[in-house]
């Protein structure tokens, strides 16, 4: 099934309005969704939104809330979510990293008390779409075991490295496990099995069934015992340079709210010499020889844009069900 992007914008913000969102707050709110499913991610547009509702009715999301500034050190900001939006939080602290990177050649802005930012790859785009170098990252509620480990102590914290491109900007956005949570309950919603194994079973065996996987908790982290590690130092990061809240504290309440993130900016000295070196990059990828006839091989965000490209032209792709339930929200 699918709706033209300006229908879904529309009834985003028609609930958001009715729960207290101002008009601007709203907008915003609502485009972000619209957009995260337009370029067809659809576990944090459309299929997230029921849910992000809910934490709004349950206190967990503040919509009146703004962020505040606690301290400064140079280029590097430390801010009060207040429990807002992660969206409005995210957009405002990634604009920040922009300003100050655009005054110091780097910037750097790490918020604690904020909520989730849905699709970390907005704020990727917003850097590269500014013609500025991009890092982004998060902590999270625990969800996956530590290499060696039975029981989720550490978080799926999503990494976003931007770097802007004339032909279309590279946008790496990774969650720490091979799928991340949202994609295997896609895949589990449609009855679907994994085309590689994402985790384990409750027995222990690597498997490609979304539904055992997601029973028993054990996410299988990219690069294995790697991203187990990788997971850990940017919750250390998030955690510090922030002062917030760690996947640990942040587990303990229950809900996974209040978490801390980090908005990293950087200006290149010369933009035209980082577009060529970088489109440089991407051709020699491209020389390799697909694995299977007529196969593409794609840089971080390339697919990202096709997708944006069709479903403006046909209509966003959404789950039926999951639509019906927001058009009774």
């Amino acid at each position: 099934m699918r709706i033209p992007f300006e229908k879904l914008q529309a009834e985003f913000k028609r609930i958001l309005l009715e729960l207290d969102f101002d008009d601007e707050k709203a907008e915003k709110c609502a485009t972000i969704f619209a957009q995260n499913s337009r370029d067809g991610v659809y576990t944090h547009g459309l299929n997230r939104f029921p849910v992000f509702v809910r934490h709004v009715k349950d206190g967990l999301v503040q919509p009146t809330a703004v962020p505040v500034k606690e301290n400064s050190f140079g280029a590097i900001e430390q801010w009060n979510g207040n429990f807002g939006p992660g969206m409005l939080n995210a957009g405002f602290c990634m604009g920040r990293a922009i300003e100050l990177a655009r005054d110091n050649g780097i910037g750097c802005v790490a918020i604690k008390n904020t909520n989730h930012w849905m699709r970390g790859g907005t704020y990727g785009w917003q850097a590269a779409e500014a013609g500025y170098i991009g890092i982004c990252f998060t902590n999270t509620i625990a969800n996956l075991p530590p290499w060696g480990g039975l029981d989720p102590r550490l978080g799926n914290n999503p990494l976003i490295i931007a770097v802007p491109c004339r032909n279309g900007h590279v946008v790496l956005d990774m969650a720490i496990s091979q799928y991340s949570v949202g994609k295997l309950k896609q895949y589990e919603s449609k009855g679907e099995e994994l085309p590689l194994p994402g985790g384990y079973d409750k027995a222990g065996n690597l498997s490609t069934d979304a539904t055992a996987i997601l029973q028993s908790e054990r996410l299988l982290p990219v690069g294995f015992w790697k991203g187990s590690g990788l997971s850990l130092v940017l919750d250390l990061l998030a955690t510090v340079l922030s002062g917030g809240k760690s996947t640990a504290e942040i587990t303990k309440s229950g809900h996974e709210a209040g978490i801390s993130q980090v908005f990293i900016c950087i200006r290149p000295n010369n933009s035209e010499q980082t577009a060529s070196l970088t489109e440089e990059i991407i051709a020699y990828t491209k020389t390799s020889t697909p694995e299977h006839e007529g196969g593409l091989i794609a840089y971080p965000g390339e697919n990202t844009l096709l997708t944006r490209e069709n479903n403006l032209k046909e209509g966003v792709l959404v789950d039926e069900k999951i639509w019906n339930t927001v058009l009774g929200l």
